[in-house]
């Protein structure tokens, strides 16, 4: 998370995410879904900048008029509740530089959720620990604890269970988008779970592309793709262009392609270019 700040504003980035391992365990009494995921944190980010107000209130600006203001607004519900928690009244301007595509799979909602949370611990001088910050996160989305933790990380539960993954080397990506919206709890909503046990543990990586390329799994990319074919039409372009892996990323339908280097990455995109229909960039892990 880069930043600069002065004493009542802050400007963060706030990276995307692809899933190297999506499993979808079991639903919970509680309707949520207990997970097991593999997160990589990549260079593909929004721009958040957070502002200290005289005037009362959460108030949050876009550089895009589809993104919603007030509590339908995933940053704003952060600060809301950042702000209940801690017995603070506080007038906050939030603008966001949209650069991730939305309803993607990236987690650009989650990821602005946690800046804003992890930008007003510093510009309200909270001291509050990850932790705290990211038990707050939870609770507004599965993915906003990841953001917080900072690291390539395992997370189960709901995604509040976070634990670092070690020995996977860099790589780089080809994200391919068919500008589509996907709504994440339809996707839930359509999966049908064969209930599984808990995984055995991840086994211990030696920093080569393979190991990326074994855990390669998400449940969620048979319900997608039974509704927007176009995805498996993604991942077909994408091997024959030199992809040593692909995948779908969350609940997509941004679909992104593994190279040892950014060459090799290049040349792959500029061939997907050529389809006008589909939005696609070179990017790296973080």
């Amino acid at each position: 998370m880069k930043s600069s700040n002065s004493m009542n504003r802050i400007k963060l980035q706030a990276p995307a995410k692809i899933n190297y391992l999506l499993d979808v365990i079991r639903k919970r009494p509680d309707n949520y879904h207990d997970l097991r995921m593999v997160m990589q944190r990549i260079a593909l980010s929004d721009e958040v900048e957070i502002s200290l107000s005289d005037t009362p209130g959460i108030r949050v600006y876009c550089d895009r008029g589809d993104v919603p203001d007030g509590p339908d607004n995933i940053a704003w519900r952060a600060a809301d509740a950042l702000l209940a928690m801690t017995g603070i009244s506080a007038g906050i301007d939030i603008f966001i530089v949209k650069k991730i595509p939305m309803a993607a799979g990236l987690g650009g909602g989650s990821s602005d959720a946690a800046t804003v949370l992890m930008g007003l611990n510093t510009l309200l001088n909270l001291k509050l620990s990850d932790e705290i910050l990211m038990s707050i996160g939870v609770k507004l989305g599965a993915d906003v604890p990841f953001f917080i933790f900072k690291k390539t990380a395992l997370a189960e539960g709901i995604g509040d269970r976070l634990s670092a993954v070690e020995g996977l080397p860099p790589v780089w990506f080809v994200l391919v988008n068919p500008n589509i919206h996907v709504s994440t709890a339809w996707v839930y909503q359509n999966l049908q779970l064969t209930n599984k046990n808990d995984a055995a543990k991840l086994p211990k990586f030696s920093g080569q592309i393979e190991d990326i390329c074994s855990l390669l799994s998400n449940d969620l990319e048979s319900v997608t793709i039974g509704r927007f074919p176009v995805i498996q039409e993604i991942k077909d372009a994408l091997q024959a262009n030199g992809a040593r892996g692909v995948l779908m990323s969350g609940s997509g339908p941004t679909v992104f392609g593994i190279f040892e280097g950014e060459k090799q990455a290049s040349a792959c995109q500029r061939v997907i270019a050529r389809n006008p229909a589909w939005y696609s960039l070179v990017t790296h892990t973080l």
